[in-house]
């Protein structure tokens, strides 16, 4: 009955206002108020500092300072075989296997459709029909910045804006098409490989989602889809790295991987496994 309650209540909790709200807060520089609240967040969530480029709360300035904190160099090796994708994130897998078609699996009893994820666009969403996809869960206490499991380059980016449902495993298992219905950013790229797609998808409270190359891409929340192109062999070509970072979360949220057909076959993981950012995620099939 509570589980109920608190799934209902998302749906009339003022989403976006709050998220803004908390995102100024996270971002105000608050001196000794800041600190406290960061080491009661380390307290709460177990978060392990040790592994943290700078250990001690009270070197950030801001709450988002702290939450997009660096890792030490050594602590996240990424894997150096070609044939291996390295993973992108610290987190959990909620579901990862076979798109069917045009759907994705959520949760028991519900999927989502792959075109409406990747912006509605039918071009888009076309190379990664009957492939393969991953969902990974940042928890509060993960590391929040999202690195390439490949080389490649970027082809497409896309802005969709929706609903801020939170996207813990409770709203996973309860709210129909929770990944295709939050505001999210889409980046698409290509490797010589084939294509690949990386989700990032907003929830409640989560302030902003950023890219490396374009900065901070909402808020402010838009109304519409926006959608940038990135010609290869111009001016405006990116090209990331394995294990490069290329973008990240201010306050925690979701990914969704999504490859082409006969690309990769994933590396034994299972739903509730934990992942770490730069072991092996999947191994290239051709």
């Amino acid at each position: 009955m509570f589980n109920w309650l608190k799934i209902k209540f998302q749906y009339v909790l003022p989403k976006h206002l709050l998220s803004r709200l908390v995102g100024k807060l996270a971002a105000a520089e608050a001196g000794w108020l800041t600190t406290t609240l960061i080491k009661l967040f380390i307290k709460q969530y177990q978060v392990d500092m040790s592994e943290a480029k700078h250990a001690d709360p009270a070197y950030y300035k801001t709450f988002n300072e702290f939450f997009t904190r660096e890792l030490k160099d050594d602590v996240r090796p990424i894997c150096e075989d070609v044939k291996h994708l390295a993973m992108s994130v610290d987190g959990t897998v909620s579901q990862l296997g076979k798109i069917d078609y045009d759907q994705i699996f959520q949760a028991k009893g519900h999927s989502y459709s792959l075109t409406a994820l990747l912006g509605g666009n039918p071009d888009i969403a076309e190379p990664f029909k009957q492939g393969d996809f991953a969902t990974i869960y940042l928890s509060p206490k993960d590391y929040h910045r999202i690195h390439m499991p490949m080389d490649a380059l970027l082809t497409d980016m896309v802005y969709v804006p929706g609903e801020l449902f939170s996207v813990n495993p409770l709203t996973t298992e309860n709210v129909p098409g929770l990944f295709a219905r939050n505001e999210r950013v889409v980046c698409v790229f290509e490797s010589p490989k084939g294509k690949f797609a990386i989700v990032l998808v907003g929830a409640t409270i989560v302030a902003s989602i950023e890219t490396i190359w374009a900065g901070t891409v909402t808020p402010p929340a838009g109304k519409n889809i926006q959608h940038w192109r990135y010609p290869k062999d111009s001016e405006n070509t990116i090209s990331l790295k394995k294990g490069e970072e290329m973008g990240l979360f201010k306050l925690g949220s979701t990914i969704v991987a999504c490859f082409e057909p006969d690309m990769i076959e994933f590396n034994g993981q299972s739903a509730g496994d934990t992942t770490r950012l730069g072991e092996i995620f999947a191994t290239l099939k051709n």
